[in-house]
């Protein structure tokens, strides 16, 4: 299958395991290419992001997809890189970050503001009360759009109130479609195993993160055997926010701490 791949290069070639990032939910390889692959190529990583299958510019549909189609998505761009990839999952993409590891090796691995490893019950439980008639259209259409289909649902959803309307309002834009396939893999049907994955991990979340609060990033880092770092003044799309280089160099700075 064709997945759109985003990819930028240090001035200088590096022995250092290139970053693969992985996107959540209704996102795309878009949102690193905003900031974070720019940045971190100019601190001398090889970094890539892909679109999963029927999001962005990639192949495939997105409506049936299933948990192990993205883990399979994942791997096959690791396999064609020129050493496997630490791999870097925000939200959704944690999720699928933490299937990957459960059969692939990597040097590292990172989670960013992750569904967590015990799954998105909780969440749904929250849209079920606070936006009842968004998950009736979701039941209707089998498509997880309804959850984010206008501007002011993303923003409560991803952003800080600090964030530039002008700047939401083109996120939003292009924000697509999500497998409701995915939300029962991650609700009961393919949960992660945290015992079975040996990959050194980091797991970040942020203070004022709607869509998985600081309480279930912090029991997924308990689950993998380490402490989440939190960051303040911060919603969900930490690759987006205003301060998401905070967020990028604490990544650069662990690996390096890590020698990886």
């Amino acid at each position: 299958m064709k997945l759109e791949l985003i990819s930028e290069y240090p001035a200088q070639p590096s022995d250092a395991p290139p970053i693969l990032f992985v996107h959540g939910a209704w996102h795309g390889a878009w949102c690193w290419a905003e900031h974070f692959l720019p940045y971190c190529a100019a601190q001398g990583r090889e970094v890539h992001a892909l679109s999963l299958r029927g999001h962005g510019r990639s192949e495939g549909s997105v409506r049936w997809a299933s948990l192990q189609d993205y883990v399979a998505d994942v791997a096959q761009v690791a396999a064609t890189l020129r050493m496997m990839p630490v791999v870097v999952g925000h939200s959704m993409g944690g999720f699928v970050v933490q299937k990957y590891l459960e059969q692939f090796t990597a040097p590292a691995g990172v989670l960013m503001g992750s569904i967590p490893h015990f799954g998105s019950l909780p969440f749904l439980l929250r849209q079920m009360w606070g936006q009842p008639l968004a998950v009736l259209r979701i039941a209707l259409t089998l498509d997880l759009k309804p959850l984010v289909a206008t501007v002011e649902q993303s923003k409560r959803a991803f952003f800080s109130a600090d964030m530039p309307e002008e700047l939401i309002a083109l996120y939003h834009a292009r924000t697509g479609s999500e497998s409701f396939r995915i939300a029962l893999d991650a609700n009961f049907l393919d949960l992660p195993h945290p015992g079975r994955v040996q990959t050194p991990l980091l797991v970040m979340g942020a203070a004022n993160d709607r869509v998985f609060p600081v309480r279930e990033v912090e029991a997924t880092a308990r689950a993998y055997g380490t402490e989440a770092v939190i960051f303040p003044s911060m919603a969900h799309d930490m690759m987006l926010e205003r301060r998401w280089q905070t967020v990028a160099d604490h990544l650069l700075g662990w690996l390096s701490e890590k020698g990886i």
